[in-house]
C-alpha cells in the first residue's frame, strides 16, 4: 500500500502534468487501485512471458503488475513524459521504459523479445487523432501474439467499434471507482485463420 504522502505526491504530479498537455494525460487523476486491479485480473499470470504497458503515467498499473507477475517475466513500460518517464524507471528499475509506443515494434527487437502475452493500455485514444489511433492499433496488433490479450481502460465506448475490427472483446468491465468512471476492455487478438 502507498503511504499517504507518496499518494498525493503522485496525484498532485498527474494533475500537474494534465493542466500541461490534458490530450496526451488523458485525466486529472492516475488510474485508481479499483482500476488497475481489474486491468490486471484478467491476465493468466502463469502463463505469461511478456508484457508491456502502454502510457503508464505513475505506475498504478505497473505496481500491479509488479505484485502480480512472476519473476522473470518480461515487463516493458512506455510512457512519452521524460517526467513521468524518469519516475517509472527509479520505481521499476528491473524494466525496460521506452517513450514511444507507436514504436512498440522496434522496443521488441531491441529487448530480443518475441510477440508480447499480453499488452495493457491506459493511453486515451479518444483524444488522438485517427491516424495515431490507426499507428498504434497497427504496432499493438504486429507486436501481440496469436490469441494474445490487449486490456485497455477508456472513459468512453468509443473504441468499441475499431476494437472489435481486430479482437474478439472477452468483457467490458465498468470501474465507477476511478476519477472518471472507466471502461475496462478485455480482447483477445483475432486469430488470421478468422
Amino acid at each position: 500500500m502507498m503511504k499517504m504522502s507518496g499518494w498525493l505526491e503522485e496525484r498532485a504530479v498527474f494533475l500537474y502534468k494534465f493542466l500541461q498537455s490534458p490530450r496526451q494525460i488523458g485525466s486529472l487523476a492516475p488510474s485508481s487501485a479499483e482500476l488497475a486491479a481489474v486491468m490486471t485480473k484478467h491476465v493468466p499470470w502463469h502463463q505469461i512471458q511478456a508484457v508491456a504497458e502502454l502510457g503508464a503515467g505513475t505506475g498504478a498499473v505497473s505496481r500491479y503488475i509488479q505484485k502480480s507477475a512472476p519473476a522473470g517475466t518480461k515487463v516493458m513500460l512506455f510512457e512519452k513524459d521524460p517526467f513521468l518517464r524518469k519516475r517509472l524507471q527509479r520505481a521499476f528499475p528491473g524494466y525496460a521504459c521506452y517513450p514511444d509506443c507507436c514504436k512498440l515494434e522496434l522496443a521488441l527487437h531491441n529487448e530480443n523479445s518475441g510477440p508480447l502475452d499480453c499488452i495493457l493500455s491506459g493511453l486515451p485514444f479518444f483524444n488522438f487523432p485517427q491516424s495515431l489511433r490507426d499507428l498504434l492499433m497497427d504496432q499493438i496488433l504486429s507486436s501481440l501474439k496469436e490469441d494474445g490479450l490487449f486490456i485497455a481502460f477508456q472513459y468512453s465506448k468509443q473504441m468499441k467499434k475499431q476494437l472489435e475490427q481486430h479482437f474478439v472483446i472477452e468483457r467490458i468491465c465498468f470501474v465507477p471507482r476511478n476519477l472518471p468512471p472507466a471502461f475496462v476492455y478485455v480482447c483477445r487478438k483475432k486469430r488470421a485463420d478468422l
